[in-house]
């Protein structure tokens, strides 16, 4: 209170606090014997747009959730979330259809989660009531911090879209879709309070939007722009994802903004292994691990590689991987305007495959590595360490194979349900694999082999 945006902060506070109120939150009563309530804090913070701007002061009041005991105060905790990859395949398909693309934002989401347990708290700093100094809370309904608080705000959810006519996709339970008999509908995608609202027109978009703003309290942010820190650009019909904003953000903060670009993000001629002395600002290397690895999930799978190796010497890296991981950012740097773009041709789930060489290192195992694309664009992709020991190359390319597969059933199930597909949807679909694999199998066969191969 004593800054200069003093007065932006008082009223942030202010409105934090109308909310809580206006909620019906909690109710002021005298703590049961043998109870213990507790404690909450206010947390400030200044919420940036994509270009660094100031877009609002924020403030929270948060239950120090962190002293709740489990089987007394709160049971279970799980809170689901939409897949990166689901919201990438309708943006895909918003492509392909030429879906209107709105996005909106529940203000105080986690306040309208109604709580099962009883659970008591002091009275807020500042905020104390006249009269009632002894007396504490008693939340009737949940706050951020409480540990069950993300899972009761997405119940709460649930009950309301689903008496407004909205089916879950049950491959994806943060999906919603309502369509009626003529094709017109729209598709609801949450991750926690912020959503993307994907219309066949405009006319459904708004009809939904008036729908959730007159059970919860919403702020309607019109045609999507930012997604969690993605950006969405729509031009001449395509679609493009980008983090050129992020990934600046990152190479400022570990001072690489003005570093000298290079084409590749890995150097296949060095030789990543464990380091056998002291670690090098591992603290640091950790942190820019998680940084990129956000970039490599959500836009840039042209990374994924060099990140899943490096990833692998957190705990203690060397100069070598300090190296490796600066050629990184170097390539960052050259290629910061990349994206993803949804062209809407061909509309045409495909999926590729592919496993390294069986090379004699220190652990023998290959990295499987499979893409997925949709609409032009890639919309999901892993590289990663297999977990079994391949006797061969061959079969490490069917251990890759595997691995997608898993990815393309559950990518068939999630388009299944979405009436824009075409039905039916394919029972396998078409994934392509090196052509080593095919000729080695093909060999094996006409050995006479063909039981095992057929087995297979």
């Amino acid at each position: 209170m004593k800054e200069r945006d003093a007065a932006f902060w008082k009223e942030a506070l202010n409105d934090e606090m109308d909310s809580i109120m206006g909620n019906n939150t909690w109710e002021l009563v005298d703590l049961p014997p043998g109870c213990k309530p507790i404690k909450c804090k206010f947390l400030f913070k200044r919420k940036r747009r994509v270009d660094g701007s100031i877009e609002k002061h924020k403030v929270r009041l948060v239950a120090k959730g962190f002293t709740q005991k489990h089987g007394i105060d709160y049971f279970d905790t799980y809170s689901p979330v939409a897949r990166i990859a689901t919201i990438r395949l309708l943006i895909a398909i918003a492509a392909i259809n030429k879906l209107v693309i709105h996005q909106m934002d529940v203000k105080t989401a986690f306040l309208n989660g109604e709580l099962d347990e009883e659970i008591y708290m002091e009275q807020p700093e500042g905020f104390i009531m006249p009269g009632h100094e002894n007396k504490v809370c008693r939340l009737r309904k949940s706050l951020y911090g409480l540990k069950q608080a993300p899972k009761q705000w997405h119940q709460k959810f649930d009950q309301v879209v689903l008496a407004f006519g909205f089916k879950i996709n049950e491959s994806d339970k943060c999906a919603y879709i309502k369509f009626d008999g003529k094709g017109n509908g729209v598709i609801i995608c949450l991750y926690v309070d912020d959503m993307l609202i994907f219309g066949t027109d405009l006319e459904q978009v708004q009809l939904t939007k008036r729908f959730l703003s007159s059970q919860f309290e919403m702020k309607d942010m019109g045609q999507a722009d930012v997604i969690l820190g993605i950006q969405i650009v729509r031009d001449e019909g395509s679609i493009t994802l980008t983090q050129s904003h992020y990934i600046e953000k990152v190479l400022n903060r570990f001072n690489h903004l003005n570093c000298a670009p290079v084409s590749t993000p890995l150097d296949s001629s060095i030789e990543l292994v464990k380091n056998t002395g002291n670690p090098v600002s591992q603290l640091e290397y950790s942190r820019l691990i998680g940084c990129l690895m956000y970039a490599m999930t959500c836009t840039r799978p042209d990374i994924a590689l060099a990140i899943g190796k490096l990833s692998r010497f957190t705990i203690n890296p060397s100069e070598l991987h300090w190296f490796a991981i600066r050629r990184v950012l170097k390539y960052l740097k050259k290629t910061i305007n990349y994206g993803l773009c949804y062209s809407g041709y061909p509309s045409v789930l495909e999926g590729f495959s592919d496993a390294s060489w069986i090379v004699k290192d220190q652990n023998h195992a290959s990295t499987s590595g499979w893409i997925f694309t949709l609409a032009g664009g890639a919309i999901s992709w892993a590289s990663k360490k297999q977990t079994l020991m391949a006797g061969s190359t061959m079969e490490s390319e069917f251990i890759a194979l595997a691995s997608a597969s898993k990815e393309a059933e559950w990518l068939r199930e999630l388009l299944h349900e979405i009436p824009l597909w075409p039905k039916p949807v394919a029972r396998s679909l078409s994934i392509v694999i090196v052509e080593a694999t095919l000729a080695r199998a093909y060999s094996q066969m006409y050995n006479g082999k063909s039981g095992h191969i057929g087995e297979t």
